[in-house]
């Protein structure tokens, strides 16, 4: 069985009301975390006798810089507010309302659709790969990435149109 979308460009976590347990798993997984003020997160499992099991544990050291801060909610399954989850690095942006949230997450869908679906996808898997590896090792998967990259039309479309001065128009993956 195919997806019908075998090659997202980027994943967008919209965050408000109460995150717990799967949807720390699964947001933990996505490439953007936006929320809303009144946002509430608890990695809950150690009330119910588990270790979180979906990728929380695996996933959230590399999401976020500060693993005493990790171990401290993921052992004591205490809940924490927007304002720490932006402090803490897990969200990019608070915002003040449900109805604002939803808007501002089109908005940077819209943006990102927008741009060369070559060059998204590259810098998500460039970025991914990076995390991983070492920085001499990356820029080398970037060079190799790159030499392709400049086979597809996007960079001619993206350089014609920049000499013209008008938005490109990038074909689907």
């Amino acid at each position: 069985m195919t997806s019908a979308y075998p090659l997202l460009s980027a994943v967008i976590a919209l965050l408000h009301g109460f995150a717990l347990g799967l949807a720390i798993d699964i947001s933990s997984a996505c490439d953007i975390r936006i929320c809303a003020a009144s946002a509430r997160f608890s990695v809950k499992e150690v009330d119910i006798g588990l270790a979180a099991d979906i990728g929380t544990l695996s996933r959230l050291p590399k999401v976020v810089g500060s693993m005493s801060w990790i171990k401290e909610v993921c052992l004591s399954a205490r809940i924490w507010d927007a304002q720490e989850a932006l402090k803490q690095g897990f969200v990019s942006e608070v915002l003040p309302s449900k109805e604002q949230l939803m808007r501002r997450g089109v908005e940077i869908a819209t943006l990102i659709a927008s741009k060369s679906p070559v060059a998204v996808l590259g810098t998500k898997k460039l970025l991914d790969w990076s995390r991983d590896h070492s920085v001499e090792d990356g820029l080398r998967m970037t060079a190799v990435w790159n030499s392709a990259m400049v086979q597809t039309e996007d960079v001619q479309k993206a350089v014609m149109s920049g000499l013209q001065k008008k938005k490109p128009t990038f074909e689907k993956l």
